[in-house]
């Protein structure tokens, strides 16, 4: 389908080049014709709606962006345009998009990153930086190849060195899908949804949340499937730790209903699925949902069993059955009942997981179950194992952290206390 020439002008170039998706929807609507009502109408919201929508220059809600964007006419790489990061810092304040939060003072945002207990301080505000404001392109090599070896440090729980490599993923990323091929378009997405997932695992929750949401515009904007199901994963559980619960419940529903709908005929697809249902699962008891989350348990668990035991190296959803029966541990846990989580970890053990990530989040899992079941012995012995398979797991995690400060506190003198104050000694000053 031919592009407007309204698209090819200047102004509507110098719009985008501004960062100013509002104003192009405003552009594109004048040149339909339409009043603000007409448009509303057209998105189900009210005419001051659309007015606040035209007029901000940060955004607020991204789904309605793009929505009104589509109505009006805006191709798809202009308003990528608008919505993709400064390559230059244009004030004082700090400027991001595509989140609620887009514009905060800077001292503030260094001292909530300083405060964060883990992970390194300064990378941490590395990557703040270069998510504020896109670096140049490094040209380091091949993209799919980098991307693997970043996997595969989040896999092994290495946070520190992801931290290190990620702003130059970002902007090799951004380098790469100016060429606007969708295959190009999905990596980087890939690279936003694996920053988002190793913030979350940090405890930073604004920036994963800014990360998540870039993620699911390129998803979008590449119009792959999976590349849209990581995105709104990473979406969901930020969402999840903001107390949006309902909306990440929201989120995954649909990501879950579009993964179905491609027919699960590869293993690839049925993997997505499975993980769309398991974290849709584990969201749904956080909230208190039970028949939901034990439903969707085991719809996980059919779908997860025509897969191997061990993932393809490179799949984007390594899920297996045993991957899925951890799952149930986190979703009996989040419903309170420590026992039935113990009952479905009885049987799996750490040589079933491929990832050190995977190995360290059994011991992690299993040590919340126990804690809770008020046996501190087992919590300790539990988390020992998961600091052996992955230290950062135990280490960077907030949660996690807080439960060995309550073990030690309580329980100084039990076995395996003494040697977990050690390992975390840093984090718990």
């Amino acid at each position: 389908m031919p592009v407007d020439p309204l698209w090819n002008t200047a102004k509507a170039h110098a719009l985008a080049e501004q960062r100013l998706p509002g104003a192009l929807i405003r552009l594109g609507r004048e040149h339909r014709c339409w009043t603000l009502a007409a448009l509303g109408d057209r998105l189900g919201c009210s005419p001051a709606t659309v007015s606040r929508l035209e007029r901000r220059s940060r955004i607020v809600d991204l789904a309605l962006v793009h929505r009104a964007a589509d109505k009006v006419g805006v191709p798809r790489h202009i308003l990528m345009s608008s919505l993709a990061p400064p390559t230059s810092m244009a004030s004082v304040a700090t400027r991001v998009t595509a989140s609620p939060h887009a514009e905060e003072d800077p001292m503030r945002r260094r001292t909530l990153l300083a405060a964060t207990a883990a992970g390194p301080a300064a990378l941490l505000m590395g990557l703040d930086e270069a998510l504020a404001d896109t670096p140049a392109p490094s040209g380091g090599g091949r993209l799919d190849s980098r991307l693997a070896a970043a996997r595969d440090l989040y896999d092994k729980g290495a946070h520190g060195r992801l931290l290190v490599v990620l702003p130059s993923l970002i902007a090799d990323g951004h380098a790469a899908a100016s060429s606007r091929r969708e295959l190009d378009q999905a990596r980087l997405s890939s690279v936003y949804s694996l920053a988002a997932a190793v913030l979350s695992k940090l405890g930073s929750y604004g920036q994963a949340r800014l990360t998540a949401d870039r993620a699911r515009t390129w998803a979008e904007v590449s119009g792959s499937p999976l590349a849209s199901a990581a995105a709104v994963r990473e979406l969901a559980i930020v969402l999840r730790h903001q107390d949006r619960g309902e909306e990440a419940q929201r989120l995954m529903s649909t990501a879950a209903e579009g993964v179905e709908a491609t027919g699960l005929r590869t293993d690839a697809s049925a993997s997505a699925y499975a993980q769309m249902l398991c974290t849709l699962a584990y969201t749904s008891a956080r909230g208190g949902q039970r028949a939901e989350a034990l439903a969707m348990t085991e719809e996980a668990r059919r779908a997860a069993r025509r897969l191997p035991a061990t993932a393809p190296a490179g799949r984007l959803f390594p899920i297996s059955p045993a991957a899925v029966d951890l799952y149930a541990v986190g979703v009996h846990w989040a419903l309170g009942d420590a026992g039935a989580a113990l009952e479905a970890g009885k049987d799996l053990r750490p040589g079933q997981f491929a990832t050190a990530e995977r190995k360290a989040r059994l011991g992690t899992d299993m040590a919340r179950a126990w804690w809770a079941w008020k046996r501190p012995e087992q919590t300790a012995q539990a988390l020992l194992s998961a600091y052996r398979a992955s230290p950062g797991e135990v280490r960077d995690r907030p949660a996690i952290r807080s439960i060995i400060v309550e073990l030690a506190e309580r329980h100084p003198r039990t076995s395996g206390v003494r040697e977990l104050r050690t390992v975390a000694g840093q984090q718990m000053t």
